[in-house]
């Protein structure tokens, strides 16, 4: 275990089930398992970190998230390569999920970084992102 990496990330979700439906296949291929499961939530683990989904109380739905106020803007990932962005950007098209930037994927982020963008059933962005090429 490295001090000071992450141990983990709690996300409060408006629709639990439809979350766990985009996140679980996702969070698997990038080898995380199922750590925990209650009525409420669940987590995801990988290594020593670990990403928690919990079902937002009916009272505090009434705001919805958006990446662009203040709090949490997006989670990224790594990658192994290139070609395995380009693997996950077509799974996500199969499974009807929007490319964020399509007009400027997979160089959305500059001419030399390589990453798909795209956003959860809550809008939270996701950046899937290669090793930069020297």
């Amino acid at each position: 275990m490295s001090e000071g990496m992450l141990h983990h990330v709690e996300i409060y979700v408006s629709n639990l089930e439809e979350s766990v439906s985009f996140w679980s296949w996702f969070l698997q291929e990038l080898g995380y398992h199922l750590f925990q499961e209650w009525e409420g939530g669940q987590s995801w683990k990988l290594g020593e970190t670990y990403l928690v989904f919990v079902q937002t109380e009916e009272q505090f739905l009434d705001v919805s998230y958006h990446r662009r106020r203040t709090g949490l803007n997006h989670l990224a990932f790594h990658a192994h390569s290139r070609e395995r962005v380009d693997e996950m950007t077509q799974r996500l098209q199969e499974k009807g999920i929007p490319i964020l930037y399509e007009d400027q994927h997979p160089f959305a982020g500059g001419e030399n970084y390589y990453a798909v963008y795209f956003e959860d059933p809550d809008r939270i962005k996701v950046e899937f992102v290669a090793p930069t090429q020297s």
